[in-house]
């Protein structure tokens, strides 16, 4: 058995075993198999599966905003029982990025874990007879929408390293595609979601879609996420597209979608990014060029606030705790309308629709104490004001690193100590190599 085929079937392992800590009580979990989903499964086992998904999608969350966050130096991670926050991801003094340490493999496992399970559940309601042509449609939808999320995901991490579309098959995996090829793949993902759940009766609950668990509802949030994939691929009349079937609007409430959702209840899970103000040890504190960098009045300097003592390790140092999070039920955002407002800025600035772009920006500007935009009415300075309103809008939401990135100014950001690097990339786990 090789290496690759062994990780999947831990995954799938892993899979059966993230089913006991949904909140959900869809019947008998004291021993789960796939046979048993695969097999005509009941209403009760599909809405079992989806339970199991959605509490997947938490699984080493917080470890991926650190992975993205500190090599994108919004933030540091100060951990006294693991240096690798503040050498490895930063590059200190010749550091490397390995394909074997517990920022790549473990984010990469609960990822694919999850693809797992949509693929389990899309197969499942595929096969059974026991629910309706548009029930089925409802959790294939679901399926595709979360696996098209998750692969997004991974791929913001391992970038021109690429990552698998098709796992299926645990002895037969699909070949690495690259960049341009996954957002194709998971832009053809989100879309045949789309069109099922244009057809799709939900059975189903979730407990962090809130008023878009209808199937018009997650129809929205499916087009929300395909207009993130559209701006990734430079496709930004497509994006403008999807806005329009999305949630997004410019009068909308800026938090205004789908979260990740966390609780104190038995089986269920915290917000393990949360960390209180003025924490020793280990902590999460803000990049310094965060206070440094933001525009006088900006509302969005509470998102880091003051400490009373400053905070140091490894030559690194800061007075401000991350506050994105204020407590370990804090939700995290999967996509909100505040992104959706600057992907429809961004996307109008790129068609050179420039008034429509400065309209979006102004929106996000004003809502923050800023008075509206008065510099240059070109495409390079807008450009760089919405990557300013990315920057602080979606702090500590998983963006700034993959924005700079596709804009190819990552030399931009800050080299804390000498010898420092900022990474382009992540290697892909070594369970995955020849």
């Amino acid at each position: 058995m090789n290496k690759n085929t062994t990780i999947y079937r831990l995954l799938l392992l892993g899979w059966v075993l993230s089913l006991c800590a949904c909140k959900k009580d869809f019947g008998d979990l004291n021993e789960p198999t796939v046979q048993a989903f695969t097999t005509n499964a009941t209403e009760a086992e599909l809405n079992n599966l989806v339970s199991g998904t959605e509490s997947g999608l938490r699984n080493n969350l917080a470890l991926y905003l650190d992975d993205v966050g500190i090599i994108g130096r919004e933030m540091y991670h100060f951990s006294n029982s693991e240096p690798r926050y503040v050498t490895d991801l930063l590059g200190a003094s010749g550091a490397t990025l390995s394909g074997s340490n517990f920022y790549i493999t473990n984010t990469w496992a609960s990822r694919y874990q999850v693809v797992k399970n949509c693929n389990i559940l899309e197969q499942a309601a595929a096969s059974t007879s026991s629910i309706s042509a548009s029930e089925v449609s409802g959790y294939v939808a679901f399926a595709q929408t979360i696996k098209a999320y998750q692969l997004l995901l991974c791929l913001n991490q391992t970038d021109s390293n690429g990552i698998r579309i098709d796992v299926s098959d645990p002895n037969n995996l699909g070949p690495f595609v690259g960049p341009a090829d996954a957002l194709t793949a998971i832009a053809a993902l989100l879309d045949s979601g789309a069109t099922n759940f244009n057809n799709a009766t939900i059975d189903y609950t979730l407990a962090g879609f809130g008023s878009f668990s209808t199937a018009a509802g997650l129809l929205q949030v499916n087009r929300a996420l395909a207009a993130r994939v559209a701006v990734y691929r430079q496709d930004w009349t497509g994006a403008l597209t999807d806005l329009q079937a999305s949630f997004f609007g410019l009068g909308q409430d800026l938090s205004l979608g789908a979260f990740d959702v966390f609780g104190t209840g038995s089986g269920d899970q915290l917000n393990t990014f949360f960390i209180p103000q003025n924490q020793t040890g280990e902590i999460r504190v803000a990049h310094p060029s965060f206070a440094t960098d933001i525009d006088s009045g900006d509302d969005r300097i509470g998102k880091a606030t003051l400490r009373t003592a400053v905070a140091s390790l490894d030559g690194l140092s800061s007075n401000r705790d991350i506050w994105v999070y204020t407590s370990s039920t804090a939700p995290i955002p999967i996509i909100r309308n505040e992104e959706l407002i600057l992907i429809y800025a961004e996307a109008n600035i790129q068609n050179n629709d420039l008034s429509d772009g400065v309209t979006a920006l102004n929106v996000i500007r004003t809502a923050h104490g800023l008075a509206a935009y008065s510099g240059a009415m070109t495409q390079a300075a807008l450009l760089t004001e919405m990557l300013y309103e990315r920057r602080y809008s979606l702090y500590c939401e998983g963006h700034r690193w993959v924005d700079l990135r596709r804009y190819n100014l990552l030399s931009e950001l800050p080299i804390d100590r000498p010898g420092d690097q900022v990474w382009t990339e992540f290697p892909l786990p070594v369970t995955e190599t020849p």
